[in-house]
């Protein structure tokens, strides 16, 4: 059964959204669902033995409203994004039903469907009574009940919970969801584009996008890469980084007249044999720790985030795949890097991505141990 968390307000899981939309209510005349899926079919795709009917309405994409600036510009979600669909549904197609598309994950966008869904909410209770319900009734729907009786009650994000789990003891938002909370709560109670808490949210969501995108990215290519290996093939080393250690220790491709203007660069030569195996110009620069904190919402570091000193250092660098690196050319996906001459272990590579000590997740991962080389000039 629905829990009654404020006059004209309840909270439930899909079993209870499921019979009011199958069999009405007397009480209830809107519902939110907040589900992975906006589709009423995810109700039948639940339990087949569910016949919803529903008549949609509208569907509003989050292209087709302005942000708060009022400067004609789009909401920070891609155009093409389903912020919501609105329909009638259930038997004889009396009750509205919102359904969102959000899915119960840390790193979900929650914000920039509160002002949908709070909104909704106010309407509806003022029309009726509402259900909002997620999956199981203990995150999504909480995390969003929670949003807006800190927004009509003037509530902290830890109080408006609080008062929540007075009505409903097992509600439970995921990390994600409350760190969001906390940003909403630090806005005012409303979702304000201009701020720059919200900036660096939107921020934090690209980093992590551009990182996950990178990341399938160079699976595909691991795959590819697999293929050609497991075929006896060879990689096109043609776009590899030519060898800096060829001949005397500099390579003979990095010459004055490479328009290098006889300027000395740093060197990163084998510890063991002394064989220069990377330059400076070979080096994939990189930013420490925002691999890490774009996966782990919830992850923070203590210490003051102005001191730099706060920061751990990085006990590697990473530099492009280079023609010395035999393992690589010959189309392994990871394995240990070898120095070309005397095969000393000076790091590690990973078409998938290694993990910096800093944090930092790098894509594709060349890595070369500090420990295993020395610095000088050539």
């Amino acid at each position: 059964m629905p829990s009654r968390v404020r006059e004209n307000l309840f909270i439930g899981n899909i079993s209870d959204a499921a019979e009011i939309l199958q069999n009405g209510s007397a009480e209830i005349t809107h519902v939110l669902s907040v589900l992975s899926s906006p589709s009423i079919s995810f109700f039948t795709e639940w339990r087949s033995s569910l016949t919803i009917p529903a008549k949609e309405i509208k569907k509003v994409y989050a292209g087709d409203l302005e942000n708060d600036l009022g400067d004609g510009s789009k909401r920070a979600l891609s155009p093409d994004k389903l912020l919501y669909s609105l329909e009638y549904a259930g038997k004889d197609l009396k009750l509205v039903r919102m359904a969102v598309p959000i899915r119960d994950m840390e790193s979900e966008d929650l914000l920039d469907y509160l002002d949908a869904c709070l909104d909704f909410i106010d309407q509806s209770r003022k029309e009726g009574s509402v259900l909002v319900h997620c999956f199981a009734g203990v995150s999504r729907s909480a995390a969003i009940i929670t949003a807006y009786l800190m927004r009509t009650e003037q509530l902290s994000q830890e109080d408006a919970l609080e008062s929540l789990k007075e009505s409903c003891e097992f509600v439970c938002p995921n990390d994600g969801f409350l760190d969001q909370l906390k940003m909403f709560e630090e806005m005012g109670f409303k979702v304000d584009h201009a701020s720059p808490i919200y900036k660096r949210f939107r921020l934090k969501v690209l980093v992590m996008i551009n990182v996950l995108v990178s990341l399938l990215i160079r699976i595909m290519q691991a795959i590819l890469l697999g293929d050609s290996y497991n075929r006896g093939e060879k990689i096109d080393s043609s776009k590899f980084g030519a060898d800096p250690g060829v001949l005397t220790g500099v390579s003979s491709e990095i010459s004055p007249s490479s328009n290098r203007e006889n300027k000395r660069t740093t060197a990163y030569r084998c510890k063991k044999c002394r064989r220069v195996v990377a330059l400076q110009e070979n080096v994939v620069d990189h930013i420490p720790g925002e691999g890490e904190t774009s996966f782990a919402w919830n992850k923070r570091r203590s210490g003051n985030p102005f001191n730099k000193s706060d920061e751990p250092e990085c006990s590697s660098i990473f530099v492009e795949p280079l023609r010395w690196m035999s393992a690589v050319e010959e189309g392994a996906l990871e394995g240990k890097l070898l120095c070309a001459h005397c095969e000393a272990r000076l790091g590690y590579f990973n078409w998938s991505g290694i993990q910096c000590s800093c944090g930092s997740w790098i894509t594709p991962a060349f890595q070369l141990h500090k420990s295993r080389v020395d610095i000088s000039f050539v």
